[in-house]
């Protein structure tokens, strides 16, 4: 699968198809594209998208991650683009 991201539209195709991407799985995804191999927890993701501190439940991001998983990926049970770093959070497959 391709990912292209728009920044400035903030709009996102897979393999040319226009995906649909609530604000905050779209500011989530661009986080993790810009920096791929970076591994993230999920507070420092939840401060970079929500602007500010958050005080919350942290593991709302676990949520996120994982409707974006199935909007992008080909087996969202098998992830290529979003991965899991264990004991840490996410980060965006350098690979690709």
């Amino acid at each position: 699968a391709e990912l292209d991201m728009n920044r400035t539209a903030r709009t996102l195709k897979v393999n040319g198809r226009s995906i649909e991407l609530t604000r905050m799985e779209f500011d989530l995804l661009e986080t993790l594209m810009l920096n791929p191999g970076r591994a993230f927890n999920r507070l420092d993701l939840l401060e970079r998208t929500q602007g500010f501190a958050y005080d919350g439940y942290e593991r709302t991001i676990d949520v996120h991650i994982k409707n974006l998983r199935k909007k992008i990926e080909p087996d969202p049970s098998k992830p290529q683009y979003i991965l899991t770093s264990f004991g840490v959070g996410y980060r965006f497959n350098p690979d690709l």
